[in-house]
């Protein structure tokens, strides 16, 4: 059952953990949204700058790294397949609700594992919309 679970969760666990952090501590909202722009550390680059990168592109990061790994299990036909793409809308719906409604969910970095995760939704529903036409053409023919 653990395969249902949509691995998307992990990044919107982890922005909320950095958020509500930095909400309970002495900064507020605004520390928190300062917290994933800051930079954790850098990497010098040829052209003599630095590539900073803070927490909020990490999230990302992993968050895109999470979304491939979705699609690959959106092409399975099985029965577990439909409890991933039912999880997946709803754990889309909670964070619609999230960015709308919290103030510390209102950002950039929010904003782009929201729309990772639609994506995940889309391509689930898509995939199992087109196997079944398929299996149906393939079954009247």
């Amino acid at each position: 059952m653990l395969i249902a679970l949509p691995l998307l969760v992990i990044p919107v666990v982890i922005y909320a953990i950095v958020i509500l952090t930095g909400v309970v501590g002495t900064g507020g909202v605004a520390a928190a949204e300062q917290a994933l722009r800051d930079p954790l550390f850098s990497i010098p680059m040829v052209s003599g700058s630095s590539w900073n990168i803070g927490s909020g592109d990490l999230i990302l990061f992993l968050s895109l790294i999470l979304l491939f790994f979705e699609l690959l299990k959106s092409t399975s036909s099985q029965k577990v397949a439909i409890v991933n793409h039912a999880l997946s809308m709803i754990l889309f719906v909670a964070c619609i609700v999230a960015f709308l409604l919290f103030k510390g969910f209102a950002t950039s970095t929010f904003f782009l594992i929201l729309t990772m995760i639609m994506l995940d939704v889309l391509a689930g529903f898509i995939v199992t919309i087109i196997s079944a036409r398929k299996d149906l053409e393939f079954g009247a023919g």
